[in-house]
């Protein structure tokens, strides 16, 4: 190790504690809005809506999470009313997930106050570190994606 790998492994270090804490608010956070509706769960159906439709598998692929996992979390959201399946209009033996009404409505609830508390903690941020710091977080998930897959 260098001089200059120290104050690297520093930022490293602190940037891997930071995401884990971000990410345990971002699981409370998820709990606090919907209880019922894990953040595993959420992201799926955030997906979903994205893509105005898609099969469990590419859910699968595209988070990089076991088919049994993805299974059990569109089993809940099913069981939740918040997730349908439909029959693909090309493939009939296809089934496609698409978000019920009441999927859509939790969703547009819950991203609005996910934004709204975004909005309330980054309010003191100019213009520049917010466009900044949102560039850093598509290289780093554009980077992890790339390791990964």
């Amino acid at each position: 190790m260098t001089d200059a790998d120290g104050p690297r492994k520093a930022s490293v270090d602190t940037i891997q504690r930071e995401l884990t804490a971000f990410a345990r608010r971002a699981r409370a956070a998820a709990a606090r809005l919907h209880p019922d509706l894990p953040l595993v769960s959420y992201t799926l159906l955030a997906h979903i809506d994205d893509r105005q439709g898609c099969r469990a598998t590419d859910l699968a692929a595209h988070y990089l999470l076991d088919k049994s996992t993805v299974s059990r979390q569109i089993g809940g959201l099913e069981r939740l009313g918040l997730v349908e399946r439909r029959p693909d209009p090309e493939d009939h033996r296809v089934q496609v997930l698409h978000p019920t009404a009441a999927g859509s409505r939790v969703l547009a609830a819950t991203q609005a106050s996910r934004h709204a508390a975004y909005q309330e903690r980054l309010k003191e941020w100019s213009a520049e570190d917010l466009a900044r710091f949102a560039s850093y977080l598509l290289r780093y998930n554009a980077g992890t994606a790339t390791a990964e897959g």
